[in-house]
């Protein structure tokens, strides 16, 4: 691989994409951040008519703005349909069936990192260049009990729920906080409740 090429990779791997990607399924989300630095949500397919899933795309929608990136597939341009319906002020980014194609299947997870950020910035993503410090970190779970506790991961549920972020694991939780801009003093009040 040349200086240059090795020099791009770099660069796209430092890139922090403001809103939050939705994407299809676990494999799709692996790929994506493989490509970039982002928040992402699965629907897990036709699941996306879920209640509880719309919600939390609406927090991010709400908080982040989101990008919807499915797979170049029938399927997958249902699903697009849906969460345009539902989010009429979302991005949406492409990668083409050829991009998204190997070995006969079809999706996400089959893209390179380079298609994936040339999809997203051609949705005119915003790159995150904000180089304040994050809030939230791993001594604010631990003191909180949200993390390394008895009931922490039920702890963690309900407080995302409050805060509508939807439960997630310690380092999704941190990153969530962070990433959906909530501040410390609304964390406090969902823990408070």
């Amino acid at each position: 691989m040349s200086n240059s090429k090795e020099k791009i990779k770099e660069i796209i791997k430092k890139i922090i994409i403001k809103e939050v990607i939705v994407v299809e399924g676990r494999d799709d989300i692996s790929a994506v951040k493989a490509a970039v630095d982002a928040e992402v949500i699965e629907v897990n397919g036709f699941a996306v008519r879920k209640t509880n899933t719309l919600q939390k795309i609406k927090v991010a929608s709400d908080k982040n703005g989101i990008i919807i990136l499915t797979d170049p597939d029938f399927a997958g341009e249902k699903i697009r349909k849906t969460l345009n319906d539902n989010f009429p002020e979302a991005k949406n980014a492409f990668i083409s069936r050829e991009e998204g194609t190997k070995d006969n299947d079809i999706g996400v997870e089959n893209a390179s990192t380079e298609a994936i950020v040339d999809a997203l910035l051609k949705a005119k993503c915003v790159i995150n260049t904000d180089n304040t410090k994050d809030i939230f970190n791993i001594s604010h779970m631990i003191d909180n009990n949200l993390m390394g506790g008895v009931n922490s991961a039920e702890k963690r549920a309900e407080v995302g729920k409050k805060l509508g972020i939807g439960y997630s694991n310690g380092k999704q939780f941190i990153s969530r906080l962070n990433r959906y801009g909530i501040t410390y003093g609304e964390f406090i009040a969902a823990l408070n409740n």
